[in-house]
């Protein structure tokens, strides 16, 4: 599916939020990435968030 520029930043948003509050993350960490913010867009890149947008 093709996301808009703001679905997109708002679903990386919503995951990096989770992430800074303790969530889990759903990937192997890359050695180098320490933000929950990198770390929500190598997520988003990988297709593994469960965040779905209605449209």
């Amino acid at each position: 599916m093709e996301y808009t520029r703001y679905e997109k930043a708002r679903i990386i948003g919503a995951r990096a939020l989770q992430l800074a509050y303790g969530a889990p993350p759903l990937i192997k960490i890359p050695e180098g990435i320490s933000d929950p913010l990198a770390l929500a867009e190598v997520e988003f890149s990988e297709g593994v968030i469960p965040i779905v947008v209605i449209k």
